[in-house]
């Protein structure tokens, strides 16, 4: 059973930084492509960052430079570092499995960038 949780969200002032974890189970975890997306109040949930189980990353316009997304095989956990973080990063933020015929989701940690 697949089964993601994510931590490290919070209240933050603009300019700061947070970083977020997910650890994974239930997966082969290597191989596995993860992701982070992000849901704000009445808009649509969007990627903000991808990576390969190589390694390979992608990013969100609206993040590059700002946000890095790395993954440490050994603890089946996938992070995204965000810095700058602008009051327009306000969401509840989501980790994601990219499944071999769906994704999976976890429950979301919510991030409040304001002063």
């Amino acid at each position: 059973q697949v089964h993601l949780v994510e931590s490290g969200g919070g209240l933050v002032q603009p300019g700061g930084s947070l970083r977020l974890s997910c650890a994974a189970s239930g997966i082969i975890f290597s191989i596995s492509t993860m992701g982070w997306y992000r849901q704000a109040p009445g808009k649509e949930r969007e990627l903000v960052a991808r990576i390969t189980g190589g390694g390979s990353a992608n990013y969100a316009d609206f993040v590059k430079g700002r946000f890095t997304i790395s993954r440490d095989n050994a603890k089946n956990t996938v992070y995204l570092q965000m810095n700058s973080l602008k009051s327009e990063d306000t969401a509840v933020y989501y980790c994601m499995y990219a499944g071999v015929y769906s994704n999976y989701w976890g429950q979301g940690t919510q991030v409040t960038v304001s002063s």
